[in-house]
């Protein structure tokens, strides 16, 4: 076996680590820098190659082609975003579903993760009852 080790210094004792650990994160972060470079050479051309002509028509808050009116506060209701947080959950718990299924097809784990589903989607299903309950389903 003529794999490199490299000797690390960990208190009393020494412990041994293989090269091709740190050769696997060293891609990683190789990648990530060459991620944020190209992100960063992508916004410093855009700036460098777009036209800077102001005019008091550019600076003007835009409105799908409206002249502004009034104050720039509006208020939302939170309906909107209690529908957005039960889009997430629901889309965020049926990604738990993927594993699930892959789970399910080995032999030997088929009863055992059908209870765990049913009861995981017991859960959802009385949080989508007390959403209908509150009335937070209700388009008003």
């Amino acid at each position: 076996m003529s794999e490199q080790t490299v000797v690390v210094a960990a208190d009393a004792y020494d412990v041994v680590v293989s090269a091709d650990y740190f050769q696997s994160y060293s891609v990683v972060g190789l990648l990530a820098v060459v991620g944020v470079l190209f992100v960063a050479v992508a916004f410093g051309a855009g700036r460098l190659l777009r036209p800077v002509v102001p005019t008091p028509e550019k600076l003007l808050t835009y409105e799908c082609g409206v002249d502004p009116v009034g104050e720039g506060w509006a208020h939302t209701q939170v309906r909107y975003y209690v529908y957005a947080f039960l889009y997430v959950i629901f889309a965020i718990d049926s990604i738990f579903l993927f594993p699930w299924a892959t789970v399910f097809a080995a032999p030997g784990y088929g009863a055992t993760t059908l209870v765990e589903m049913f009861v995981f989607l017991g859960f959802l299903a009385v949080g989508l009852l007390y959403a209908y309950k509150k009335g937070v389903l209700a388009w008003t």
